[in-house]
């Protein structure tokens, strides 16, 4: 089965997106760090004890990896906006046995003492257009979760809009289950989120 564990705002430069978040939710984003590996850097914001919210861009002084970025980051246009959701399994290999075609290979990666696996779609790009969870495998204890600040902010709706919605209901019903997530059918494919802050619900 697959658990919720981050969600991923994509934006064309992280000072832009840190400030559009910031004022979005209320409430000041952590640092976060670069990921050589990829050519992308990120800050953080807590959404409990286990999941957390990841702004991410292209790094200006990061080096391209050998493939497109993840989260199709090389395609991003246009304003900060949700780009991915990121889900936890307990076998990175076998959840990418019984993923979509397209879910990518396993990378190993690491960063300030955090370590994990994940599968990185060779062009860059999700199945269901962006919307089938990437996959994340922790190794070790350590998590980015427990290290942020609560603020105070959670997650409590997960939207997905795909105009192939029966489709994608189908694939994710027997490795997720979460009462969050919504798949509803749309034309144009979108990935919709609601959160509890502060201020009260938040729609992005």
């Amino acid at each position: 089965m697959l658990s919720l564990d981050h969600i991923a705002i994509a934006t064309s430069d992280l000072t832009t997106g840190t400030v559009w978040a910031e004022t979005a939710f209320g409430v000041p984003l952590e640092p976060g760090g670069t990921h050589a590996e990829m050519g992308t850097h990120n800050r953080l914001l807590s959404l409990g004890p286990e999941e957390y919210l990841e702004v991410i861009a292209i790094d200006p002084d990061g080096a391209a990896p050998g493939q497109p970025r993840w989260f199709d980051l090389d395609r991003f246009r246009g304003p900060t906006r949700p780009g991915a959701w990121i889900a936890r399994v307990p076998d990175l290999d076998a959840a990418i046995a019984a993923a979509p075609d397209g879910i990518g290979v396993a990378w190993s990666l690491s960063r300030a003492g955090l370590r994990w696996r994940m599968a990185i779609p060779v062009d860059g790009r999700l199945p269901f257009d962006g919307l089938f969870p990437a996959l994340i495998e922790w190794e070790g204890a350590a998590h980015p979760a427990p290290r942020l600040p609560d603020r105070g902010v959670r997650l409590t709706g997960l939207t997905l809009a795909h105009p192939q919605a029966d489709a994608l209901r189908a694939v994710l019903a027997p490795l997720f289950d979460d009462p969050r997530l919504e798949i509803v059918a749309e034309d144009s494919p979108y990935l919709g989120l609601r959160f509890d802050t502060a201020r009260g619900p938040l729609d992005l």
